[in-house]
C-alpha cells in the first residue's frame, strides 16, 4: 500500500487539504474539511501531515517575530511579508482587534501590533493550538507555501507574488502552478480541481498542493527545517518551519 502525505491551508469554508502519494504516480486528491481534527483522522491515514499555519507560539516576543519565522523569511528576499510576524500567544486569544494589538504590544520589545491579516487568522491559529501536542508533531509540522514554492526554484524566491492589490495575479498563479507540474503534480488535477469561491480561492489549492510536496520531503527526510535549532513554546510544541 502507498504511503500519503497531507499539505493543509486555511481557506474561507476551513481547510483546503490535499492528499498526495509520495512515490510516482503521485495520485492527488483534494478536499476542504470543516475542522483540523478532519485532516488529522482522515480513513487516508497520512504518515505526514504539513500545514500553512503557525504551530508553537512564544510567550512574549523579542525582535521581529518567532524564530522560525525569522528564519523563513531570510532567503525569500521580495516575498518575505509572505511569512506574517506571529505575536504572542496571549495574544492570539483576545477576540476584539484593539484588544488583541495592545496585548501584543505589551508582550512584544520593540512594541508591535497585529496586522489586520494575522488577526484574521487568530480562530485557526487557536483550532490548531487546541489540538496540537507534542506527541502529535510526530507527524504534523508547520510549513509554508511561499517557502516551499522557494525550494522547488532551485532556492530561488519566485519573480511574482500570488497577489496583487488584494486581488489574484494570474501570472503568480501561473508560475507557481508551473513549478507544482514541473514537480509531478498533474495538468489536470490542477486545473479541474475547483471549489465555489465562498469555500476556497485557486491560490488555496496551489499553497496546500506545496504544502502536501513538503509533507513528501518531509517523510523522506528531504526537508529543510528554519531554523535548524529546535525551539519548544510553554506546551513544549516545536517551533519550525519546513520546506
Amino acid at each position: 500500500m502507498s504511503v500519503k502525505v497531507a499539505g493543509v491551508d486555511g481557506c474561507r469554508g476551513g481547510w483546503m487539504c490535499v492528499i498526495r502519494e509520495v512515490e510516482a504516480p503521485f495520485r492527488e486528491t483534494a478536499f476542504i474539511a470543516s475542522s483540523i481534527m478532519e485532516v488529522f483522522c482522515h480513513p487516508d491515514e497520512p504518515a505526514i501531515i504539513a500545514i500553512d499555519m503557525p504551530i508553537g507560539l512564544a510567550d512574549r516576543i523579542n525582535g521581529p517575530g518567532r524564530e522560525c519565522d525569522i528564519a523563513a523569511r531570510r532567503p525569500l528576499a521580495m516575498r518575505a511579508a509572505a511569512v506574517f510576524a506571529v505575536p504572542a500567544r496571549p495574544a492570539i486569544f483576545e477576540v476584539d482587534y484593539r484588544a488583541a494589538c495592545a496585548k501584543a504590544k505589551s508582550l512584544s520589545d520593540p512594541p508591535r501590533a497585529v496586522s489586520r491579516q494575522m488577526f484574521n487568522l487568530f480562530p485557526k491559529i487557536i483550532e490548531i493550538d487546541s489540538a496540537m501536542t507534542p506527541a502529535l508533531q510526530k507527524r504534523v509540522y508547520e510549513c509554508h507555501p511561499e517557502v516551499a514554492f522557494w525550494a522547488m526554484n532551485g532556492h530561488r524566491s519566485l519573480s511574482e507574488p500570488k497577489k496583487f492589490r488584494g486581488r489574484k495575479h494570474p501570472p503568480g498563479l501561473q508560475q507557481r502552478r508551473s513549478l507544482l507540474v514541473s514537480h509531478g503534480f498533474s495538468v489536470t488535477f490542477l486545473s479541474e480541481t475547483k471549489f465555489p469561491n465562498l469555500q476556497a480561492g485557486a491560490d488555496d489549492l496551489l499553497d496546500a498542493c506545496a504544502c502536501s510536496w513538503t509533507a513528501a520531503r518531509i517523510y523522506k527526510g528531504d526537508a529543510i527545517a528554519s531554523p535548524k535549532q529546535v525551539a519548544r513554546d510553554a506546551k513544549g510544541l516545536v517551533m519550525q518551519i519546513f520546506a
